[in-house]
């Protein structure tokens, strides 16, 4: 494993990141937590020592996994990073409370890093008011934190306002090989850089569009480059790590034969490491996908619950899994599989427009559209 140091933020960090948006979870959907404790296990022998988690992953369970697959002294070994729930929060006395419960969730007496969590304009100018700095100062004070930083999902103007508003400890944006130019975006990252704050990636592979196999169209590209990787992850993480500006790269493994392909590729994740060839690559793989992604969904589920039950990003993965690979049949016959019938959650008919998904995107899509799109593709 590879480490990296964020200049105000005492410990050497791993290059690679557990990050637990996506855990492995049971058929009811529960966490798998044998699953995860072997991973966890796993992560910390091959190095990792930075978990990442928050409030509502995994249905507001996910901190309890966590503080759950930590048990045993592992969590003496890792940087446990979590964020406060901002969208919850109306006092400093919610602040507060919220804390205490994140640290019984998470079976610690501390937090190493604490995040104001998915940072957008409106959501900033509330921690303004409501003098959420203030309250995070007086929780390092106590020891109930150590480090404090923000996660964003806002454009770079006001990246720059919150990068400048205070000495932030580190931040976590969203950077991947095709959103450079995205919310924060190269510029963000360079700025918070030369500020000296550290920086952490979350979406490196753009919800699993950057993991798939590497077939079709794709295998031309990467044979002219000598590239022989069964699928785009370890090209697409390397080209993040590529960044000296980068310390940490978060992935949410969701099996453990994912997390050992990212062990191997973190093993070459060094800054300014990729060959001339390598970035030739990454620019025929951006083209070629870019032409080809009907929707720019991460898969987050932060649009989720909807109220119609509609499984808005099964929805967009299937869609753009059957573009991407031009299996529509195929994918056609999986989509009615998965959202058919009488099970739980439903396909893109069952939309009725009320736009509250929109509301609640960090990646700011016409989800409205967009499920036009895949009802008119799938015919549910």
């Amino acid at each position: 494993m590879l480490y990296r140091k964020m200049p105000r933020i005492e410990e050497k960090l791993s290059i690679l990141g557990f990050g637990a948006m996506r855990l492995p979870v049971n058929a009811d959907g529960s966490v798998d937590d044998k699953t995860v404790d072997v991973m966890m296990h796993k992560a910390i022998e091959g190095g990792i020592n930075y978990v990442d988690t928050a409030w509502p992953y995994h249905g507001g369970k996910g901190e309890d996994a966590v503080g759950r697959a930590l048990r045993g002294g592992l969590r003496d070994k890792v940087m446990l990073v979590t964020k406060m729930p901002v969208w919850i929060i109306n006092s400093q006395a919610d602040m507060e409370r919220t804390l205490d419960e994140q640290l019984k969730k998470l079976q610690t007496d501390h937090i190493d890093i604490y995040l104001l969590h998915s940072m957008t304009d409106p959501r900033w100018r509330s921690m303004q008011k409501l003098d959420a700095l203030a309250f995070l100062e007086r929780a390092r004070a106590a020891g109930k934190i150590r480090y404090i930083g923000f996660s964003f999902h806002d454009g770079v103007k006001l990246f720059r306002e919150m990068v400048d508003a205070y000495d932030w400890d580190m931040c976590q944006i969203q950077y991947n090989l095709l959103d450079r130019n995205f919310q924060a975006g190269t510029e963000g990252l360079r700025y918070a850089a030369s500020k000296g704050i550290g920086m952490t990636i979350m979406e490196p592979l753009k919800g699993g569009i950057l993991g798939m196999p590497v077939e079709g169209g794709l295998r031309d590209i990467a044979a002219r480059s000598g590239y022989n990787a069964p699928n785009l992850a370890d090209m697409s993480l390397r080209w993040v790590w590529n960044h000296p500006e980068v310390s940490v790269v978060l992935s949410g493994m969701s099996t453990p034969r994912q997390m050992e392909e990212n062990l191997e590729s973190a093993d070459r994740g060094v800054a300014n490491g990729m060959s001339d060839s390598d970035l030739k690559m990454v620019d025929d793989v951006r083209t070629h996908l870019q032409s080809r992604i009907r929707a720019a969904c991460t898969g987050c589920s932060y649009c989720m619950p909807c109220p119609q039950a509609v499984d808005i990003p099964q929805c967009f993965r299937s869609l753009n899994d059957a573009s991407l690979s031009g299996k529509w049949e195929a994918l056609k016959a999986n989509y009615l599989y998965l959202l058919g019938g009488t099970r739980e959650l439903k396909g893109a008919s069952h939309c009725v427009e009320c736009g509250l998904c929109e509301t609640k995107c960090p990646q700011h899509l016409p989800i409205r559209k967009l499920l036009k799109e895949v009802k008119e593709a799938f015919g549910v």
